[in-house]
């Protein structure tokens, strides 16, 4: 069964950094430009799929 996964960046002013929300169990992001945002999901939130969200046999 495939499943869809999201994940938003937002931006917090205050704080000066774009915060994951995500449904993806375990990710948190913070990042200071989209570009690391991005960099940083994509090689995290795999991992965190598989290990999170992965059926059992």
């Amino acid at each position: 069964m495939r499943r869809t996964f999201r994940v938003k960046a937002v931006w917090d002013a205050e704080a000066k950094v774009f915060y994951s929300q995500s449904d993806i169990e375990g990710l948190h992001i913070e990042a200071t430009a989209l570009d690391e945002f991005e960099e940083i999901m994509m090689d995290v939130a795999p991992e965190l799929i598989i290990a999170n969200h992965r059926a059992a046999p």
